[in-house]
This record gives structure tokens, C-alpha cells and sequence, in this order.
């Protein structure tokens, strides 16, 4: 099981953002932080959780570095219990407000893992996207985390926007593998409703081509793809855990929670959530959406696809896929070995 908590606070809003996320509402912090507390008690006896049983934790946000690493104590202290050995800790930062304080108050709390929202260390492409961070913010932000104590460093890029070039993304490449990262994530730049972009279509200029290319230089690296948007010198246990269709637990106005045939939505207005964190709305999946979003996600993946989970018409479909070298099949599973075609094959086995 995973547990995932979010916080939606932001230094600023970024152009391209359709997180739940707000930036003039920083006075709600602690209330917030009080609300995550009643929320997860309720969580850890609906989803029945044992002891040792968490296998990852990840914040993500929002804006997990503008609250202060002291207001995550609580937190802490009440899944303390819950968690494996081993498991892998994450919080998403920004390089702007992840001050070496902040990193080294987050390390000692028991956060392994952290994953900076650099998105690019080109000084004009961050102001096109409204970042708050410059490029040597960023790279301050990557070498104090090294500083304090953290083995798995990861960064976000983000590509396929107005103005990119190859060049631009050698230049940003050149720079993350300058740094002490062993993680990269790349994200193509997508429009999305509500957000600044969405009356400029033209902020995003994706290229298959260019994708391609973009891909092949990361691996040069010697990061290797593991899934659609993700490349390491490890696989993340908590990505991993997502394609694997694990139940999940999501903490915050704006999270979202899995378990087993049904999905949980806290509230997404923030002062709603802080009064009531209980109201949750419930999903009931069917067996058949739950084949869907495995298909989707395993496809994505080098997780893969278990032959089981098809049904005759799919497998032979599958069988077809493998005659044109689309799909490869070991040890029980379907294997893609181009993940930047999963929706078509997904959309290929419902045909």
C-alpha cells in the first residue's frame, strides 16, 4: 500500500498548473496540517492498515517546501508505525523555497528521496512557464540536498514548449547530469482547461520527432526508461506502485485514494476540506474499469500487463501485436517496448 499526501500551496501559480493548488491562502497552513492528521486516522482504519505495511510515502503538491519541515512532525510521528524498513520517502520541492534548512529538516524527519520541480534551467523558458525559481536556485537547490544527506535526487523537465529547441534541451540536459541527480522525469507540455495556457494553444509545440530524440539523450546518460515519462539509475517504488495498480491511501484536498473497487476524493476547496476533511467522495469502479486502467498503466511501464487480466478477443489482438514486434511477451506478461504508443494499443485491444 502507498500513501500519498498533497499539499496545495504555492509560491506562485504556474502557467501550465491544473493542480489543485492556491496562492494567497498560506494563513490556512496550520489548520491544514491539523486537517491532514483527522483525515489520515480516518484512512489508516478504513484501508485496515497493518503495522509495517506502508510501502512508500509521497508528498507531492502543490508546494511541499512552503510548509515549513517542522509542521510535518505530527505527520510523521502518527505513521511512524505504519511504515517498512525500507521504504522509500518523498517530497516534492521547489528550488526557490527548499532551503537548505528546509531540505535538512525534511532529511531528518525521514524523508530518503527528493524531487525538484526545476522543469528547466533555461532563465527565459521559466518565465514563459511563471516559474518562481531561477536556474541557479535551482542548481543551489540540487547540490544542498546532496550536501544534507539524500542518495536519490530526482528533477522534473519539462519540454515541448514554445520555443524549445534541440539545442535548449542539450543545454538543459548537459546541466541536470552536471548534478547529483540519479532520477529525471520529462513531461511534455500539455494545455489544460482553467489554467493561463489554455487560451494560448500555442505554448505547446509537441513533436514526436523531437520527443524521440529527447528520449534517446536522456538514456545516452545512462538513465534508463522505465516508464512513458520517467528515467533513472533506480525505479521509484512509489511510481512503480501506481502502475501496479496498488491500493493507495491520498491524503489532502485534492488527493485522491484507491482502494480495491473504489476511489476516494477528499474535497477540493480548501476551507471546506479544513472543516469537514471526512467529506470524501466515493467512486465504485467495475471489474472492467479496473482492467482498463491496468491495461494503461502497465502498457506505459516496464511493469508490463499480466496475460490473465485479457479477456480471448484482447489476447489474440495481443498475439497480432507481437507478429508486428509491438509487443514482446515473457514470463506471463505483455511487455511494450515503445511506451510513446500505449494509448494505441490500449485503444487497439477495445477495436
Amino acid at each position: 500500500m502507498l500513501l500519498y499526501i498533497h499539499i496545495p500551496f504555492c509560491d506562485s501559480k504556474c502557467s501550465y498548473c491544473a493542480f489543485n493548488s492556491y496562492v494567497d491562502k498560506f494563513h490556512l497552513k496550520k489548520s491544514y496540517m491539523k486537517a491532514l492528521e483527522v483525515q489520515l486516522k480516518f484512512e489508516l482504519e478504513r484501508f485496515n492498515t497493518k503495522k509495517e505495511s506502508v510501502e512508500s510515502v509521497f508528498i507531492g503538491g502543490g508546494t511541499p517546501s512552503t510548509i515549513p519541515a517542522s509542521m510535518y512532525r505530527a505527520l510523521f510521528e502518527s505513521i511512524k508505525p505504519y511504515l517498512k524498513n525500507d521504504i522509500e520517502i518523498t517530497s516534492e520541492a521547489n528550488p526557490n523555497s527548499a532551503t537548505k534548512e528546509w531540505l535538512d529538516g525534511m532529511f531528518k524527519l525521514g524523508v530518503n528521496r527528493i524531487s525538484f520541480g526545476t522543469q528547466s534551467f533555461n532563465k527565459e523558458k521559466l518565465k514563459l512557464l511563471n516559474r518562481s525559481h531561477t536556474p541557479e536556485d535551482a542548481q543551489r537547490a540540487i547540490i544542498e540536498a546532496k550536501e544534507v544527506g539524500f542518495k536519490n535526487i530526482s528533477l522534473d523537465l519539462i519540454y515541448a514548449t514554445l520555443g524549445d529547441t534541440k539545442k535548449l534541451l542539450e543545454i538543459d540536459l548537459k546541466t541536470a547530469f552536471s548534478l547529483p541527480i540519479n532520477h529525471l522525469s520529462a513531461y511534455a507540455l500539455i494545455i489544460e482547461e482553467k489554467t493561463p495556457f489554455a487560451s494560448k494553444p500555442e505554448m505547446s509545440k509537441e513533436s514526436l520527432k523531437l520527443t524521440k530524440w529527447l528520449f534517446k539523450e536522456i538514456e545516452s546518460f545512462g538513465f534508463k526508461q522505465y516508464e512513458i515519462s520517467n528515467f533513472g539509475l533506480y525505479k521509484s517504488s512509489h511510481n512503480l506502485g501506481y502502475w501496479d495498480y496498488k491500493d493507495y491511501i491520498g491524503l489532502g484536498s485534492g488527493a485522491v485514494g484507491k482502494l480495491d473497487f473504489e476511489r476516494f476524493y477528499p474535497d477540493t476547496n480548501l476551507e471546506n476540506y479544513i472543516l469537514n476533511p471526512l467529506d470524501i467522495r466515493v467512486e465504485t469502479l467495475t471489474e472492467q474499469d479496473k482492467i482498463t486502467e491496468q491495461l494503461f498503466l502497465g502498457f506505459r511501464s516496464s511493469l508490463g500487463v499480466d496475460i490473465n487480466i485479457l479477456n480471448k478477443a484482447q489476447s489474440k489482438r495481443a498475439d497480432l501485436l507481437i507478429n508486428e514486434a509491438k509487443l514482446e511477451l515473457r514470463d506471463g506478461r505483455f511487455y511494450n517496448p515503445n511506451f510513446l504508443l500505449a494509448d494505441e494499443i490500449v485503444l487497439f485491444m477495445y477495436s
